[in-house]
């Protein structure tokens, strides 16, 4: 009888380093908060459907409901009942540990009062937690102190760099604010100032929002000075992206310029464009990639998106998000989808005498966690 460790094994036990995900609801969820969350649509569900009628909501009845402890397949009915029994922090803790995450670095930048922050997923997955920080909401945070467009960018350079001594990275939605066509050049201070002046003046009362394409390639520049690994969101996402000015080979000429600065660039989630991700990930030394937030949304297909994520660049390239906000079925629905997926891929190539199984441990704890813990300096997990 072999004593050789198996794949399925490995990987279910691997204590998943999620590069990039926010916090849980601290609140008990209605069904209609509940199925807007469970979707990347900002719209109201039209009354003729629910969400649970999607991929991801058969994946929440399939794998989620054994976790609180009702049959699998539940009914949507039978489910929120339960989940309201139980009660958010009850169902954060199941959730968040049984998804055998082992860290989780916190993207704090978005309606972050609303949901569990650094030290909030840390007590309830009794698990390492770090932040990563969202480089516009600093900057709108920054403007709205009442700081002129003059001193803005060094009072902005200044608070980042603050912030970042706490951090482990950065993350920037220039994505969702503008798209990834634009001028790919540090803009000079004169730009900066001039587009400060134009934002600060036109601000809402309810808070500035950074969308000038000047002030976000600002924003981008800033971080890379910081010399911590710097997260992109690429593709897919909510209604605020356009999805066709997305596609991270856009990126390719700010790529360049940003290799000889030694910052590694980490785009997220990708999906349709996670090929594309993929081989910029082969030729570019600085460049690696995730296709987290598609595996939660396309579940029983996201082994096939996993599977193509795996196609050109090299493993040690790749890693694990979940992208997760909101209820904890997402957290861990992004580490079961993704064990599962990797698991059949690289299954099937060992199966085929295309790999064996030791490479196929090997390449897999490297994706879950070793590539993680060496691009952003992780001490083990105790």
């Amino acid at each position: 009888m072999s004593t050789e460790p198996r794949l399925e094994d490995v990987v279910a036990a691997l204590p998943l380093v999620d590069h990039h995900v926010h916090g849980a609801s601290a609140v008990d969820l209605d069904r209609p908060a509940f199925e807007t969350l469970v979707t990347e649509s900002d719209r109201p569900i039209p009354p003729f459907m629910t969400q649970f009628d999607s991929q991801i909501g058969f994946a929440i009845r399939r794998w989620c409901a054994p976790v609180l402890g009702l049959s699998a397949h539940a009914s949507p009915e039978d489910y929120l009942a339960r989940r309201a029994e139980l009660g958010a922090a009850e169902v954060n803790r199941r959730l968040l540990r049984g998804s055998g995450i082992g860290r989780f670095l916190v993207e704090t930048g978005y309606r972050g009062e609303d949901v569990l922050g650094v030290a909030g997923m840390a007590e309830a997955s009794d698990r390492p937690a770090a932040e990563i920080v969202r480089i516009e909401r600093v900057l709108e945070e920054v403007a709205a102190t009442g700081v002129s467009a003059a001193e803005l960018p060094g009072r902005f350079r200044e608070e980042l760099a603050a912030r970042c001594a706490g951090a482990v990275g950065l993350k920037s939605i220039v994505a969702y604010r503008y798209g990834f066509a634009f001028d790919p050049e540090p803009p000079s201070e004169r730009e900066v100032v001039d587009a400060a002046g134009r934002w600060l003046a036109t601000a809402p009362e309810n808070g500035p929002r950074v969308e000038d394409p000047v002030l976000l390639r600002f924003g981008l520049w800033t971080g890379v000075a910081q010399g911590l690994p710097l997260q992109l969101h690429a593709g897919y996402g909510d209604p605020d992206v356009e999805l066709h000015l997305c596609d991270p080979l856009l990126l390719t000429r700010w790529l360049k310029l940003v290799e000889p600065h030694g910052v590694d660039v980490l785009l997220l989630h990708c999906y349709p464009y996670h090929r594309n991700a993929g081989y910029l990930a082969q030729v570019f030394p600085h460049v690696y990639f995730d296709v987290g937030l598609a595996v939660n949304y396309t579940g029983s297909r996201s082994g096939a998106v996993i599977a193509e994520s795996l196609e050109l660049a090299p493993f040690a390239k790749i890693l694990f998000s979940s992208d997760a906000w909101g209820p904890a079925e997402l957290h861990y629905l992004g580490a079961h989808l993704f064990r599962r997926g990797l698991c059949e891929a690289l299954r099937s190539w060992v199966d085929a005498g295309q790999w064996t199984e030791p490479d196929a441990i090997r390449v897999a704890t490297m994706i879950g966690a070793t590539n993680a813990s060496r691009v952003y300096g992780l001490e083990p997990a105790e």
